[in-house]
């Protein structure tokens, strides 16, 4: 016998979106509609029942009215790599008389009473465009920012002749710069005159002394 066709009405048809990042609960909302004059039972199943929450997972949808499933990713690890295979499943039959125990109508249900609708899972990444445009205003900042200081070093041909120089120097400074040795230099000079003077003028009274003894 052929599987019962479905009468509810799904939004969206055939993905659930999850759009991340995933590191907190992500919701989803999934529109039931019952589009006929009589009231439907649902049921919503997944394939990774750890991984969601769904609210309300059953219940009854009367005639000409809708409800809407929120549908709660748990957070995790995403890997953009890896493919999602989560899958949901929107169960449905018709409601009989009594509905107050609807563990038993499901179980009680005839398989080709039963119809569904499959949905597979989509994870997405926020939009890009914001993050690298201020991760490129960060490098533009970063590189239009000169250093505040910066050292230059002499090349090796001025710094020897720097020192060459700097020795040059220090090697005339003991002769040109040096106020006591050149002091002392002219206290030697004048004690020599002074000594030469004296031994020319007692040359001359001698001399004249012995001049005067031999008249």
């Amino acid at each position: 016998m052929a599987k019962a066709e479905q009468v509810l009405s799904l939004e969206p048809q055939h993905e659930l979106k999850f759009k991340g990042p995933f590191t907190d609960v992500v919701t989803t909302n999934l529109k039931l509609g019952n589009p006929t004059d009589r009231n439907v039972c649902f049921k919503v199943k997944t394939t990774a029942p750890r991984r969601y929450c769904v609210r309300p997972n059953s219940g009854i949808i009367d005639a000409g009215t809708s409800i809407n499933v929120s549908v709660m990713l748990q957070p995790f690890d995403y890997d953009p790599n890896e493919k999602s295979k989560h899958k949901f499943m929107v169960q449905s039959m018709f409601a009989p008389a009594d509905t107050s125990d609807m563990e038993a109508v499901w179980k009680e249900a005839k398989p080709e009473e039963l119809m569904d609708s499959k949905l597979r899972c989509v994870f997405e990444l926020p939009a890009e465009n914001d993050k690298p445009a201020r991760v490129r205003c960060a490098k533009t900042i970063l590189h239009d920012s000169p250093p505040k200081y910066q050292i230059y070093p002499f090349p090796e041909k001025e710094a020897s002749n720097l020192k060459e120089e700097d020795g040059l120097r220090m090697r005339k400074a003991p002769q040109t710069n040096n106020p006591i040795s050149a002091s002392a230099a002219a206290v030697k000079d004048e004690g020599f005159s002074s000594r030469l003077l004296a031994l020319v003028v007692l040359f001359f009274v001698f001399g004249v002394i012995i001049g005067k003894i031999a008249l």
